[in-house]
Parts: structure tokens; C-alpha cells; sequence
């Protein structure tokens, strides 16, 4: 999620902050970083992340292999759902990034990770921004869900509580579960782009993972320096769609400042527990910290 780091567009970007992908400025080795990526994680999700994700992927496989041409992406991803790429020098604003998702445009950086940081990078890249959201983009439920999160972030600016609503995405958009069949699938970005949490999300005993309430997910602070200690669990896009759009967020907002956050690995009373985690891999890298 966005965050504010500048006052104004640093030079050579656009009002928007938007910035030219410059595509021909990859090296062999960037392209070469993302395929390696790109094959893992495609053939590790079959079984594992949602249908709706799945799909998606068709949107990535372009006409050269490598990084993807925003130009050839958005091409596609524009007929399928009305959402484009636009590249951007970092991170953005909250009030950028917010009128970007409710105008159907996700910032994306155009900088890839080094070979040394397959596995993990604090700073997300353009593996992590595309491969991970894009084919998400290309849902139309899904589609809807990002641009009315956007609206509400707008509107969110006004009422002081942009960390409750940063919480949202960062459960749903970044690390989200969703029933499907008779299990539980990946769509969360900061997970189908990780070789190693896309194992843990699903198959590691420790973390919690809770049916999503939207009060609850808004009062659960999170972590950015490790895997997550809970998951919730949408019961369909559909559902989040309707609770995202159907809510009066203004009176929630309110209530939220009367209760207590909640920390990453804590249960509450109303909980919908799904898998009571051990919080075990948590324990484990607190003591050897």
C-alpha cells in the first residue's frame, strides 16, 4: 500500500506521478531474473492459488518472454477488465495511489530484484507488483473490488483512519485466502509472489486463519518483516465486493476508536477460527532474534 515518502513528483515524472517503464533499459540478466521467477511460481500455484488467479496468469504470457511490456500488458489487460499498468518511481502518496486504483490504474515499480533475492525483498518489485496483482486485475469481480477500495480510500483521507483501511488491503489484496470447493486458495499477491509463503499460507500449523470480518480485519495490525501469523479467509470475491461496496465505513470508522487494536497472532471472542495456529515459525524467529 501506498505510503508518503515525498511532497511533489520527483523530477522527470509526471503530475500523477507516472514515469515512462522504459522496457528497452532491462538488461539480459532482468528479463532472465524474471522467467526464472515466473517459472517457479507458475508451476508451483496449480492446486494452490484461486481459479480467478489462475485465468489471470493467460493476461502475463505476452509475445516476448522476460519482463512485460506495459504497453502489451495493458492492451490486454484494458479489454479484459478496463484496468491498465502505469509505472511510477516508488513509493507513492496515499491520495496518488488511491485516485490511481479509482481510475482502474495500479502503480507498479519498474525495477526488478537482484538474482540474490529470489526468495525474498522487502521493497516490492516488478515481479511482485505484476505477477502478483495483475492477473487479479483481470477478474471483473475482483476488478471492482480494487476500484471501489480506491473510491473508499479517498474518502478515508478525511476521517483519520487510514491505518484501519490500509489493514484491508494488506489482509485481502496482499495476503488474502478465499474458500473455493472444499478448501482454501491463495490470491494475495505478497503470496502467490513468494516461493516460500505461498507453502506456509497453506500448509505451515502456524498461523491463525480466520473467516474474514471486515470490523475485525480493520482492527488486526500486521507485520511487513516476516510471514503473516493470520490469514483471514474471504468466503467469495463476490462477498467482498458486496461488504466492501455495502458498507458505511464513516460509523465504522468511528467505532474502530473506540476498540483496541489487536495484534498479529491474537484470537477474539467473535472469531470464525479456521486453524488455530501454533504460532510455532513466530516463536521460533522471536528467539533467534
Amino acid at each position: 500500500m501506498a505510503e508518503h515518502v515525498l511532497e511533489s513528483p520527483p523530477e522527470g515524472a509526471a503530475a500523477d506521478w507516472t514515469i515512462p517503464q522504459d522496457w528497452a533499459a532491462y538488461t539480459p540478466e532482468d528479463h532472465e531474473t524474471w522467467n526464472i521467477l515466473f517459472a517457479r511460481q507458475s508451476k508451483q500455484l496449480p492446486g494452490r492459488a484461486a481459479e480467478a488467479f489462475l485465468r489471470g496468469l493467460d493476461v502475463l504470457r505476452l509475445s516476448k518472454p522476460g519482463i512485460p511490456n506495459y504497453d502489451e500488458l495493458n492492451e490486454r489487460l484494458i479489454r479484459a477488465t478496463g484496468w491498465q499498468v502505469v509505472a511510477v518511481p516508488g513509493l507513492v502518496p496515499d491520495e496518488v495511489f488511491f485516485d490511481h486504483l479509482a481510475n482502474r490504474r495500479f502503480v507498479a515499480g519498474n525495477f526488478i530484484r537482484r538474482r540474490d533475492q529470489l526468495d525474498y525483498l522487502q521493497e516490492p518489485d516488478v515481479f511482485h507488483d505484476v505477477f502478483g496483482h495483475v492477473p487479479m486485475l483481470a477478474d471483473p469481480v475482483f476488478a471492482d473490488y480494487m476500484q471501489a477500495y480506491g473510491q473508499g480510500g479517498l474518502r478515508s483521507l478525511g476521517f483519520g483512519s487510514l491505518d484501519k483501511l490500509a489493514r484491508l488491503y494488506w489482509y485481502t489484496v496482499e495476503f488474502g485466502l478465499v474458500r473455493e470447493g472444499d478448501g482454501i486458495k491463495l490470491f494475495g499477491s505478497g503470496i502467490v509472489s513468494s516461493h516460500g509463503e505461498s507453502l506456509f499460507a497453506l500448509d505451515d500449523p502456524s498461523p491463525n486463519r480466520i473467516r474474514f470480518d471486515l470490523e475485525r480485519v480493520m482492527r488486526t495490525r500486521y507485520r511487513i518483516d516476516d510471514y503473516q501469523q493470520v490469514y483471514f479467509v474471504i468466503d467469495s470475491f463476490e462477498d467482498l465486493l458486496r461488504q466492501t461496496i455495502e458498507t458505511d465505513f464513516a460509523p465504522l470508522y468511528e467505532k474502530l476508536t473506540t476498540l483496541p487494536d489487536l495484534g498479529p497472532a491474537d484470537l477474539s471472542p467473535g472469531d470464525d477460527l479456521l486453524t488455530h495456529g501454533t504460532q510455532a515459525y513466530a516463536t521460533e524467529r522471536a528467539g533467534a532474534a
